[in-house]
């Protein structure tokens, strides 16, 4: 297929290869350019501005950080779009602002996906991604083979929105086991554990998580390099909380890891990965 993808970056460049490594002809744009032109050497064409990057493409895909981000996408591609062309936007964004954007795509002819993921930069380059999508039944099955070149779980979940939704359902559990890893963690460091010893007895039984798995071992090691933001959990935990107030929800694990995530942004790890909460709760774990 001609694809057009829109948002180079940690996540949405690996996610780029996997469809160019799957024979797909891609052209690719970035507002920081730099980060589409690199691209080029695995078999993309550059493109100088969202409009030129979604010209004749069957598929066009959208990976940008927050709802504005998208909305702002739209709104330039929007008037070059033409009926029958697919737009899916693969961002973690506001549920309510999907459904609107389906709405309008629609009545142009031009059908749109939700389809956020789960799996970090490791999913994303080995294509292991889960992929949970919202929208019409038959763009779904049209966009499948797509989905299946970077993700291992793909799943349907409903009418517009529904992806999002499951997306932040996710959020939560993935944020809440995150702390569960540093914790404990923590805890074992404090009664004079081995700590990655205990990674290895506790994450073969009832405890194991992809959290602990993946990101305990670079919790032990100090290593925050970011394979997800925390200003991007932050923000996801914000739509989460935008939507369970929506639902009229009170989700205490949920406030907890909104308030440890600004917590470590406060502490200058804003870039840094998500395993830096554990950062935060070096500095407030101590009882003095």
């Amino acid at each position: 297929m001609e694809i057009g993808w829109i948002g180079t970056g940690i996540m949405g460049a690996p996610m780029a290869r996997r469809l160019i490594g799957g024979g797909h002809r891609v052209r690719v744009f970035n507002r920081s350019p730099e980060k589409a032109r690199v691209m080029v050497a695995d078999g993309a064409t550059f493109a100088a501005d969202a409009v030129a990057c979604i010209a004749g493409a069957d598929v066009v895909f959208i990976m940008v950080p927050d709802t504005p981000d998208v909305e702002a996408t739209v709104a330039k591609i929007e008037p070059a779009l033409k009926a029958g062309q697919l737009v899916i936007d693969m961002s973690t964004i506001a549920p309510v602002a999907e459904r609107g954007v389906a709405a309008r795509l629609k009545a142009a002819g031009v059908n749109y996906l939700d389809a956020p993921v789960s799996g970090g930069d490791i999913g994303a380059r080995e294509g292991t991604l889960a992929i949970m999508v919202g929208g019409d039944a038959s763009a779904f099955e049209r966009a499948r083979p797509l989905f299946e070149l970077m993700g291992k779980r793909v799943t349907h979940m409903g009418a517009s929105g529904a992806g999002q939704m499951t997306k932040l359902a996710n959020q939560i559990a993935v944020a809440v086991n995150l702390e569960a890893a540093a914790e404990a963690i923590k805890f074992a460091r404090a009664g004079g554990l081995d700590a990655s010893r205990v990674l290895e007895a506790i994450g073969a039984g009832a405890a194991g998580s992809w959290q602990l798995s993946n990101l305990g071992p670079k919790i032990i090691a100090c290593d925050y390099r970011p394979g997800f933001f925390i200003k991007l959990i932050r923000k996801d935990l914000r739509l989460v909380v935008e939507a369970a107030r929506e639902s009229r929800l009170a989700l205490p694990g949920l406030s907890l890891m909104a308030s440890m995530f600004n917590a470590s942004a406060a502490l200058g790890h804003d870039l840094d990965g998500t395993q830096a909460v554990a950062a935060a709760l070096d500095r407030i774990a101590d009882v003095k």
